[in-house]
């Protein structure tokens, strides 16, 4: 198998794993793991809504399933 998805930092990991968390309520811009979710958002994983909230795509769903919650799981 060959790895073809950027690596998530830890940090970054774990910002995905809390929009997942917040659900349709979404996580509010401005807090400490705001540069993370830049980069989920450079990468697809995460968008800003409108109403300045941040919520996974449907890429940063797939993702969070596959590598956080397998090792939970």
């Amino acid at each position: 198998m060959v790895w073809d998805e950027p690596y998530l930092e830890t940090c970054c990991r774990a910002a995905l794993h809390r929009l997942t968390l917040v659900d349709a309520t979404g996580r509010p811009a401005g807090l400490k793991d705001g540069p993370c979710l830049d980069r989920l958002a450079g990468m697809g994983l995460a968008r800003l809504r409108p109403d300045g909230r941040w919520e996974p795509t449907e890429a940063g769903r797939s993702r969070h399933m596959r590598e956080i919650l397998r090792r939970t799981g």
